[in-house]
């Protein structure tokens, strides 16, 4: 298999946030980190939990594999246990996120999906982010409200935690001293002017910054035939 497309690199790079992770709660949003997810359980993350979002704990392939009472949920949320990969509307340099509203709060220009589960995700567990059409209008100076909560809001916070940004550009984190935002890597294809062209801030950029890894010969036919044999993806990221 070759010919590895963008929206296979996205699958790849949000498939590596739950590396390592152990027997925790994945909670992906989207069909591209719900792709990575299963794909980190399948391969590198065995022990991995997924669920069908109510009251479930799934296998990869959607079947049963156990009970979720909504009393355990809400322990692993508050305790730590749980990545949850989101979207953002607006997200800034310091993580903090925005789905809500565009505007002035008080009026908003357009209504988004309100605030909902930002705040205790983000201040409770680890929680990365996904925006597949990476933008001025997405990666902004300054969010118009805060819902997601960035590092340089989050003093005290026992598991505040944002291990990685993905986008359809590339991967970035915030391994910097001040905790912004840094690009820790380019999907094949992008460059860094490219990158830094659709970012309304300042990002922190290495000399040289390296390429989203490649997927193994075993993960492209997981991508492929068993997680996303239908293409969905490609909606998500045209090639």
């Amino acid at each position: 298999m070759s010919g590895t497309t963008r929206a296979e690199y996205c699958v790849i790079a949000c498939a590596e946030a739950w590396r390592g992770a152990g027997e925790i709660l994945a909670s992906p949003m989207g069909v591209i980190p719900s792709a990575g997810a299963r794909l980190a359980r399948l391969t590198f993350s065995p022990d991995l939990l997924l669920t069908d979002g109510e009251a479930l704990i799934v296998r990869p392939d959607g079947t049963t594999e156990g009970w979720l009472p909504y009393r355990q949920h809400l322990e692993l949320v508050t305790g730590g246990r749980r990545h949850v990969m989101m979207g953002a509307s607006q997200i800034d340099r310091f993580g903090n996120q925005n789905i809500s509203c565009v505007g002035d709060w008080a009026k908003p220009v357009r209504q988004l999906l309100g605030v909902r589960g930002a705040p205790v995700n983000t201040l409770n567990n680890p929680t990365s982010y996904w925006i597949p059409r990476h933008s001025r209008r997405v990666f902004v100076a300054k969010v118009d409200m805060v819902c997601g909560v960035g590092y340089d809001r989050a003093a005290g916070a026992r598991y505040h935690r944002i291990p990685r940004v993905v986008s359809d550009l590339g991967v970035f984190d915030f391994a910097t001293p001040d905790r912004s935002m840094r690009l820790a890597s380019l999907h094949p294809g992008v460059s860094v002017e490219e990158v830094r062209e659709a970012t309304a801030f300042d990002l922190a950029v290495a000399d040289e910054v390296p390429y989203t890894r490649e997927p193994t010969a075993l993960e492209l036919r997981l991508i492929r035939e068993v997680i996303d044999p239908g293409d969905a993806r490609a909606r998500e990221v045209p090639a």
